[in-house]
């Protein structure tokens, strides 16, 4: 089933912003992780860059089938939901304990990437509800389900940096009131 012309190119367009938001990603992951000033945040940075990398590939392979075949292909992408992250974070908290001191530098370069992936999970969540193809809105929902799950694995990295301690008093005690 061909595209519409009018409807491949706002595809195709959304498609090239995709990737390049999927490569400043990565850019920015790499350059924050090099200047990150613990083993937490170096391991963690990079394994965001190369989710990132990931993702741009598999738009990239859906750009270049959708210019060929004009229609949206079927995608066998299967990321694991921020499982790979989760593990690399609870390991490492559990090294370093609450020994960790974060310059400000890290903890705004840590909010920084929060609101990348906040941009990042809207445009995919939008492009999910104005999907023309099932294949395409279940591509951008699974994306934007991943792109949440590495803000909320920023979000607890940055908590653990501000406050280590009391961060580990939380994870050991949760609330009974949920605050």
């Amino acid at each position: 089933m061909a595209m519409m012309e009018a409807e491949q190119d706002k595809t195709l367009e959304a498609l090239r912003i995709a990737i390049q938001m999927e490569i400043d990603g990565k850019q920015y992951y790499l350059k924050a992780s090099q200047e990150s000033g613990n083993e937490l945040g170096k391991k963690l940075l990079q394994s965001l860059a190369a989710e990132e990398d990931i993702h741009r590939q598999k738009f990239e392979q859906i750009y270049d089938a959708i210019r060929n075949k004009k229609a949206w292909p079927a995608t066998d992408f299967q990321p694991d939901g921020g499982q790979n992250l989760r593990t690399i974070f609870v390991q490492a908290t559990e090294e370093i304990g609450s020994k960790i001191k974060a310059p400000a530098t890290e903890l705004d370069a840590v909010q920084t990437a929060m609101d990348m992936e906040n941009k990042t999970y809207d445009f995919y969540k939008r492009r999910g509800e104005n999907a023309a193809h099932d294949a395409e809105r279940a591509f951008y929902h699974t994306l934007a389900a991943e792109e949440r799950e590495h803000y909320l694995v920023l979000l607890d990295y940055y908590e653990y940096l501000k406050d280590p301690a009391g961060w580990f008093v939380q994870k050991e005690h949760p609330s009974l009131d949920g605050g």
